[in-house]
């Protein structure tokens, strides 16, 4: 009997906002902890994480086995690295630091088989396709991924609108940390200036019927962005979790 794939990020949206958090420890166990949370989704994150190949695959594995959906940041837009991540079971793609159209579609055609792209085939071989005992997997590739790009430069925000008009790009997420690095305030995720920059992305991608996401740790700023239309939101992290949970322990017991 055909094996079915999960339904993608992109089957998730539209109802009801989703909070997620990322997973950046690399943890199969973290990642389950999280995977049984309540949550709406989780970002495995290879760009600013310690996690390679092998890692994410069993983090999508080991998250299979809950009522939540997986996301994997790539660590670039690189060919070669959204392929791997495709073959070893990400449905779910986020790509950071796209700055342009003409950078949205060449991230396109990396995640769509030829004619459509360049996504090398090797189904047969790899978790993708659950080595071929997923029914016309490669003619019904794309039902089966969603692409998200990641908007987190003062270029990225003045061409938001022709990004999300892209073909083929499911939704944008905002990054305001390197946003606010890009505008000369560093660390100031939440300031004037940024917050003003990353609705007007909103605005920009929504009007193209697009979904938009962001990362916003703070309570308050979520809630502002939610608000505003956001459809998906991070709101937390692994680690960030657990050393503000520790020191707390350590300020508690503190003598």
């Amino acid at each position: 009997m055909p094996l079915r794939l999960a339904p993608t990020f992109r089957e998730q949206l539209g109802t009801r906002p989703l909070i997620g958090m990322w997973v950046t420890s690399g943890s199969p166990v973290v990642a389950e902890i999280c995977a049984g949370s309540g949550l709406d989704w989780l970002l495995i994150d290879t760009e600013h994480s310690p996690a390679g190949l092998e890692t994410v695959q069993s983090l999508l594995q080991t998250i299979a086995a809950y009522p939540i959906t997986p996301v994997v940041r790539a660590p670039s837009g690189d060919t070669v690295a959204l392929k791997q991540l495709l073959d070893l079971g990400a449905q779910n793609l986020l790509v950071p630091m796209v700055d342009s159209a003409e950078e949205a579609e060449a991230v396109v055609q990396a995640v769509r088989y030829p004619p459509r792209g360049v996504r090398g085939v090797g189904s047969a071989l790899s978790r993708s396709a659950r080595w071929n005992r997923v029914e016309d997997y490669l003619t019904k590739a794309d039902e089966f991924t969603s692409l998200y790009v990641q908007i987190e430069s003062t270029a990225g925000v003045a061409a938001a609108a022709e990004i999300a008009a892209v073909d083929g790009v499911d939704g944008v997420f905002v990054g305001p940390s390197d946003l606010a690095a890009s505008m000369g305030l560093l660390g100031q995720q939440t300031h004037a200036d940024v917050t003003a920059a990353v609705l007007g992305t909103f605005e920009a991608v929504r009007a193209q019927g697009k979904p938009v996401g962001v990362n916003a740790f703070d309570p308050a700023q979520a809630q502002r962005y939610l608000d505003a239309g956001a459809s998906f939101v991070l709101v937390g992290a692994d680690v960030s979790l657990l050393a503000q949970g520790s020191e707390a322990l350590a300020r508690r017991h503190s003598v």
